[in-house]
């Protein structure tokens, strides 16, 4: 008998209910019992800005660590985690259907009733320079999204800036949730994709593509093809969206200033199936609007372990 597949994930509610999903899909895809393999990784344990930690990368390395060890068979990130450089021997062979790509304001007041200076939550320096350009405040924030949510239920905060799509995976809803304007709050790149992967070259491989949505596949490359272009840290406030239709794929980039005031913007349209030209050309567009004088350094190396 075939043996259930040992899948990786972080241990918070979040990335439990991603995996979950992920696992229900791969076994109605292809009829393999899959169990969940929990693992602590350092973004989960240190509580320190993920600047200063090792960037985005602190949430993938111990599962891609058990993925070349053979201790667990996939794993499931949050496509925002991963960083932009390939890890040696592995590969992300799907992307599920992304989920809602909007950022959200938790908060008992909606975002045009809230006054001047209104202290609301956040660990991205994307969502914290567009919130200073509406005339509020930001405050640093790490953390799962329960813990962030309570400082809103506490009163501590007036609100917090959290991805739709956590939010909706977890069932969050005592509190209103206000969609914010992707034209304005331009999301992540990757927001609200999953990655499925796995070591490369293997027959699992193949069949994990199963589970894969090739639109969604497509715009989450080209956005991560921008932001690798950029050469833009998890310090950089940067927001690339792609949207896809029919074979049509068009990205929408944004670079923000600390102010939040000025951003460098940028389009590009073209063929889906050149989603990793279309990123590198997005890049190109916001460089030569001046995108370059309005990401810092990043203040560690990116590395795909």
């Amino acid at each position: 008998m075939t043996r259930p597949l040992r899948l990786g994930t972080r241990r918070s509610a979040l990335a439990l209910a991603q995996s979950r999903q992920v696992a229900d899909g791969v076994t109605a895809a292809l009829g393999r019992q899959v169990d969940l393999v929990e693992i602590t990784t350092r973004g989960d344990t240190d509580a320190a800005p993920l600047a200063s930690i090792g960037g985005t990368g602190v949430f993938v390395s111990a599962l891609r660590a058990a993925l070349i060890d053979a201790s667990v068979d996939v794993a499931v990130h949050s496509m925002k985690d991963l960083p932009t450089l390939p890890a040696p021997d592995l590969a992300v062979v799907a992307v599920p259907p992304r989920a809602d790509v909007r950022d959200a304001l938790v908060s008992p007041t909606a975002p045009a009733d809230l006054p001047p200076g209104a202290r609301i939550g956040t660990g991205s320096p994307r969502r914290a320079a567009v919130l200073r350009s509406w005339g509020l405040t930001p405050v640093p924030l790490r953390g799962n999204v329960d813990s962030r949510v309570e400082k809103v239920r506490s009163g501590e905060l007036d609100g917090v800036v959290l991805a739709v799509a956590g939010l909706a995976r977890l069932g969050i809803d005592d509190l209103p949730v206000h969609p914010l304007d992707p034209a304005e709050m331009v999301p992540a790149p990757g927001q609200g994709a999953l990655a499925v992967e796995t070591r490369a070259g293997t027959a699992l491989a193949d069949d994990l593509a199963a589970v894969d949505d090739p639109p969604s596949h497509a715009a989450v490359r080209a956005e991560r093809a921008a932001l690798a272009a950029l050469e833009a840290g998890c310090s950089a406030p940067v927001g690339v969206l792609g949207t896809v239709t029919s074979t049509t794929l068009r990205l929408h980039g944004r670079v923000w200033p600390d102010d939040g005031l000025h951003p460098a913007d940028a389009d590009v349209t073209g063929d889906v199936a050149d989603a990793d030209d279309l990123g590198r050309d997005l890049a190109a567009a916001l460089l030569h609007r001046g995108a370059a004088d309005l990401i810092p350094p990043p203040r560690t190396k990116e590395t795909a372990l």
